[in-house]
């Protein structure tokens, strides 16, 4: 589980068990990967790109400058990706100015 503010975000593991992970009906399991992820507001993302290096994760790209960000993509101990971003601009970021 992960929070921040109002937020709470919760993510299963594949269980035979009733819920979030279970297998679908034709037996397929839920597997992470892909593009789709969170995304997480920080001010200081070289120092978390340190931080997270240092602990040993895995990064899917190297940190990306765009228009009104700063992003990289890492992955969760399971595989599924975690954008962090620090905004370049007021209105790019969550607050938006």
């Amino acid at each position: 589980m992960l929070e921040r503010g109002g937020l709470r975000l919760v993510l299963s593991a594949v269980s035979d068990r009733p819920g979030g992970g279970q297998r679908l009906a034709d037996g397929t399991e839920p597997t992470p990967g892909g593009w789709n992820r969170i995304q997480l507001q920080t001010d200081g993302l070289d120092a978390a790109v340190d931080g997270l290096r240092s602990a040993g994760a895995r990064f899917r790209t190297d940190v990306i400058e765009g228009v009104g960000v700063r992003q990289v993509v890492v992955e969760d101990p399971s595989g599924n990706p975690v954008e962090l971003f620090e905004p370049l601009r007021p209105e790019a970021g969550l607050d938006q100015g």
